[in-house]
């Protein structure tokens, strides 16, 4: 019998800023699923979700330090890992 999934997921306000970030966020993670809600867009994905700066720097089209989508963060769960480059969750240790 094989184990469930956990899913994983990273919640932003919803708003022009955190667009681009969404985005690309959905982009990278083909698995994943934006819920929207007043005020608020919440990004799910079974086991794993990847934020990379990269990626969002060709949404927005100029430089983008990844400390930035702190600003619009609401909430997270999994394990972080984080550099320069990249954000990840996972249940995975």
């Amino acid at each position: 019998m094989t184990e469930p999934v956990s899913k994983v997921f990273i919640a932003f306000q919803d708003n022009e800023e955190s667009r681009p970030i969404v985005d690309a966020i959905l982009a990278d993670n083909p698995e994943a699923t934006a819920v929207h809600s007043p005020g608020l867009v919440k990004i799910d994905a079974p086991g794993r979700l990847v934020v990379r700066r990269e990626s969002i720097e060709e949404q927005t089209g100029q430089r983008f330090d990844l400390q930035q989508i702190h600003v619009n963060l609401v909430t997270i769960s999994g394990y972080i890992n984080e550099d320069d480059d990249e954000l990840s969750l996972s249940w995975l240790r």
